[in-house]
């Protein structure tokens, strides 16, 4: 019986502990030029990018060919255009960000 219970508070740490911290590694874009995100992860986007978030567009990640929402933006909006990586929860599509480096 001991030992069940030692697999089962085992289990549910390591289910619980990945489902609260993630790591991302990807390119900050803005939301409206991340409908392409070859063109919006490129270097030379980078000026674009900075000036549509600082326009109103909300900050995503581009993470390869996948675009993730990010529930508190103005966490990554400094890095228009930069690759960066964030630590953080992911529910849907949608990154909560705890942690950012560059």
């Amino acid at each position: 019986m001991k030992k069940l219970l030692a697999l089962t508070v085992l289990t549910v740490s390591f289910a619980t502990g990945s489902a609260f911290a993630e790591s991302f590694t990807g390119v900050v874009s803005d939301a409206m030029c991340a409908k392409n995100p070859a063109k919006a992860s490129s270097a030379d986007h980078a000026a674009c990018a900075d000036k549509c978030i600082k326009g109103g567009s909300p900050a995503v990640l581009i993470v390869g060919s996948k675009v993730y929402s990010v529930s508190n933006p103005e966490k990554i909006s400094s890095f228009a255009g930069k690759k960066i990586t964030v630590d953080g929860s992911l529910a849907a599509d949608t990154i909560t960000v705890t942690f950012v480096k560059e």
